[in-house]
């Protein structure tokens, strides 16, 4: 979702999106609410499923939640005796998939308190569906253990809103690791409970507690790489999950502060081998010191170097192979599902081209999903597969909204 550059830990929702609205930024289809200029009464169509576009990858796609707990890290806020609690979701290329379940966007309870509050209720039923597939078997080709990505959302967000880029990373044979950052989004708990960001200054949200969910989940990586399992309730997990990942080859990347998160967690762990941010505004408290020797890429947008001080002197500090790209017209949310989602509210709500504009910005909405499906790809291809494409190597007619900055 949108975060401020003001603060860590980021604005309230309801200031988010009045200043959001006010300013003409963008705000993902979670957190928007009917625009003031949106007609009243205008006549929308039938309403129909919102639908997320078909990863590309020659695999089918299939999802696990996992409960964890990490007990390195008591939980003040939960009270005594209890410890830093995460949802977290493993996709993965699957097998004989079509007889599993199709996984949702967000669990029922936590979509709910997602939409309901920002007032866009009406949009529940029309909720999409994912490409995973609830507990099928994984696939294992050549017997190769599964290179890993972990995933970072942004401030007051939550695990699915890069749906896009998650399932194709795994149609193309990623282990993907999704997590929840509790008390900064919106998540279901095995036990029926439904979390939500807390709007307190004493909540762990600041870039670095995220930074230390993602190290949390290398650690889990590494248990399930070691043929264990670990989900707090032993749940079932699927056939060929455990023993099937390569925590030698791992990545990170997230979006906004989630991006931020992702450069904290490989400055100070050096099992994340490549790190991607989307936009994030790389504000870190504590300040950043150190160099980063490994590779990274910047895909930015509203946080661009030439705007944010603090991206460009996280820049200055990388000494590995480096790439900081932007599309032309994109704005904060263009990395993400709004791009996705959002045209196809616009034809629910009304809006016209231009209202559409306001809130996903410029950039061609079919381009912009096909830049997150293509760049993350690639990058990871190169750095954890040694798999060049050449994609990442300069301006692509294919991609002419793409800008290579120096």
């Amino acid at each position: 979702m949108f975060t401020t550059p003001i603060s860590g830990n980021g604005m309230t929702r309801r200031s988010m999106l009045g200043a959001a609205l006010a300013a003409g930024a963008a705000i993902p289809l979670a957190a928007a609410t009917a625009p003031a200029w949106a007609a009243p009464g205008t006549p929308a169509p039938a309403p129909a499923r919102l639908t997320l576009p078909v990863p590309t990858g020659p695999h089918p796609v299939g999802t696990v939640a996992l409960h964890l707990v990490d007990r390195s890290r008591p939980d003040g806020l939960a009270g005594p005796g209890h410890f830093r609690e995460l949802m977290a979701t493993v996709w993965y290329p699957a097998r004989d998939a079509e007889r599993y379940p199709v996984a949702p966007w967000m669990p029922a309870g936590a979509l709910q308190a997602f939409l309901s509050d920002v007032g866009f209720a009406d949009l529940v039923p029309l909720a999409p569906l994912t490409a995973g597939r609830v507990g099928a078997p994984v696939l294992r080709t050549g017997g190769r253990r599964l290179p890993v990505a972990v995933f970072s959302h942004g401030a007051h967000s939550h695990q699915g809103d890069h749906t896009v880029m998650v399932q194709e990373l795994a149609s193309h044979g990623y282990a993907v690791v999704t997590v929840a950052h509790q008390y900064d989004t919106y998540t279901a708990f095995p036990d029926g409970r439904i979390a939500v960001p807390l709007y307190d200054q004493q909540a762990p949200t600041l870039p670095a507690d995220f930074a230390a969910d993602l190290r949390f989940l290398l650690d889990c990586v590494e248990q399930l790489a070691a043929g264990r399992n670990p989900d707090v309730d032993r749940k079932e997990l699927p056939a060929g999950l455990l023993g099937s990942l390569d925590p030698r080859r791992t990545g990170a990347f997230g979006w906004s502060k989630g991006g931020t998160a992702t450069a904290c967690a490989m400055l100070a762990d050096r099992r994340i081998r490549a790190g991607l941010s989307l936009d994030g505004p790389m504000q870190m408290n504590p300040p950043l010191t150190g160099d980063l020797d490994r590779p990274f890429m910047m895909m930015s947008a509203q946080f661009a170097r030439a705007a944010n001080p603090a991206a460009a002197a996280f820049w200055s500090h990388l000494r590995g192979w480096r790439l900081d790209i932007q599309a032309q017209g994109a704005v904060h949310l263009s990395y993400g599902d709004n791009e996705a989602l959002f045209p196809q509210v616009a034809k629910v709500k009304g809006w016209s081209a231009e209202q559409l504009e306001q809130v996903i910005g410029a950039l061609d909405p079919g381009q912009a999903v096909r830049i997150q499906q293509a760049f993350p790809l690639a990058f990871f291809d190169e750095h954890l597969r040694h798999r060049r494409s050449h994609l990442l190597d300069g301006p692509s007619p294919a991609f002419p909204a793409v800008t290579f900055l120096p």
